[in-house]
């Protein structure tokens, strides 16, 4: 019926069930295992008039994709975030988004509370240090007794929340539309952006990539933390000023940093950064979703929003009018 462009790593090995449930549809499924899966703008320009849908990573859908894209009826993101598509465009053009929401939320969860853990007691930087055949005594420091702040309170944040209620630590949030609800339940204290940015010993961020967001966390934001507090960003890249955080990472005014998002992402992107310089920061290639749990699930969800839309229905999903 169908043709489906598929720009996911790892979707002919993990998504089994996705793929089967796209072809039991009577759809193509079309994908090509890459090192990095997004495709250029001119790499689209070849490929999406002839595709019925797409199963979309971190490829750019902007004006001019939904522009050569006659043929296509709409695009599922796999995953939640839809800042890499142009949502007015899509609407102008008549392309149906929809994204996968929750289904990755517990990967990124537990990666975010995982970082906390390492940031505090370094494991990674002695890990590295023993492979060099070093024996360092680092002195770090424990969750208890610590306030995090959690900068969006959004599904993944609350997740967080719930995963440190045992931790003994105090847990502040902000969030524009604050789920007072869930904050009571989870022992939240929800607070101002400027509570959760001057009080935290963490502060965690949870936020959505929007231009109001961008480079949230600068220069100015850093000076106004907690001298030696640490900051954990596993949502969008653009939400940080990267050569900001390497500046405040060196002078000392932040003690450490993990970073899973990136504005610029992909093999050699920060090769000229500042980041790349600080020994107290740690970073992971955009593998916060990245779980054999999380692929299924949101592999599922992306197919039968493609299946929806090819079949004239609206995905249950759907992000855009």
């Amino acid at each position: 019926m169908g043709r489906v462009l598929v720009s996911v790593s790892h979707f002919d090995t993990l998504c089994k069930d996705a793929w089967k449930m796209l072809e039991d549809a009577g759809h193509e499924v079309v994908y090509e295992e890459r090192p990095f899966p997004a495709y250029s703008f001119e790499e689209l320009q070849k490929l999406l008039p002839d595709m019925d849908a797409a199963i979309v990573g971190l490829d750019t859908y902007n004006e001019d994709v939904w522009k050569i894209s006659d043929r296509l009826v709409g695009a599922s993101k796999f995953g939640v975030g839809v800042d890499n598509f142009d949502l007015e465009a899509a609407t102008k053009y008549g392309k149906i988004v929809a994204n996968c929401p929750g289904q990755n939320s517990n990967a990124v969860a537990e990666l975010t509370v995982c970082y906390m853990l390492s940031v505090l007691r370094w494991i990674a930087p002695l890990d590295a240090a023993m492979k060099r055949n070093e024996w360092p005594r680092y002195v770090g420091e424990e969750m208890e007794g610590r306030t995090v702040g959690l900068y969006g309170f959004g599904a993944i944040a609350r997740m967080v929340a719930k995963k440190l209620m045992n931790f003994d630590v105090k847990v502040i949030a902000y969030d524009l539309y604050p789920n007072e609800a869930a904050a009571k339940e989870l022992n939240v204290e929800m607070v101002s952006a400027e509570d959760v940015i001057t009080k935290s010993d963490i502060v965690s961020l949870h936020a959505p990539a929007t231009a109001e967001n961008h480079h949230l966390f600068c220069k100015e934001t850093f000076a106004k933390m907690k001298d030696g507090a640490y900051l954990i960003n596993a949502a969008r890249g653009g939400l940080v000023d990267l050569e900001a955080l390497a500046a405040a990472l060196k002078e000392g005014k932040l003690k450490g940093a993990a970073l899973d998002a990136f504005e610029v992402e992909g093999a050699g992107s920060l090769a000229s950064s500042a980041i790349m310089e600080c020994e107290n920061v740690i970073l992971t290639p955009h593998t916060g979703a990245e779980t054999y749990d999380a692929y299924r699930k949101v592999g599922i969800v992306a197919a039968q929003n493609i299946i929806d839309m090819l079949n004239g229905e609206k995905p249950k999903f759907q992000v855009n009018k």
